[in-house]
């Protein structure tokens, strides 16, 4: 079978997957953020947003990471209720960790070569 002919059969078969599971494809990049802002609205608690927001402004990355990790959480039904603001800090902290041994983890190597 050409190469074609292969690919053509792949992408036949995701659509029908897709349409069967109630796949549209990828989100619109305003829809993301809508349904992200929807996750975070039910999971967050009104200081806790704010905290969010605030670190958004400094450090970016960090909130985007603190994000994923809360909407992840949230599909997977590990949060039980919504998240105060102290609750947010314990996770800010979490992610701080990861993130620092990650970057340590990653000078180590570079000075090893």
């Amino acid at each position: 079978m050409a190469d074609d002919e292969l690919e053509a059969i792949r992408r036949q078969r995701m659509a029908e997957l897709q349409a069967k599971h109630g796949v549209r494809g990828e989100p619109e990049p305003g829809q993301e953020t809508d349904m992200r802002n929807s996750i975070l609205a039910q999971v967050l608690d009104q200081s806790a947003r704010a905290r969010l927001s605030n670190l958004a402004l400094v450090k970016p990355e960090k909130a985007n990471a603190v994000e994923n990790y809360l909407i992840q959480m949230a599909r997977f039904g590990k949060l039980g209720g919504k998240i105060s603001e102290s609750g947010l800090i314990e996770i800010l902290e979490k992610v701080s960790q990861q993130t620092e041994k990650k970057t340590t983890h990653t000078l180590s190597s570079s000075q090893q070569e």
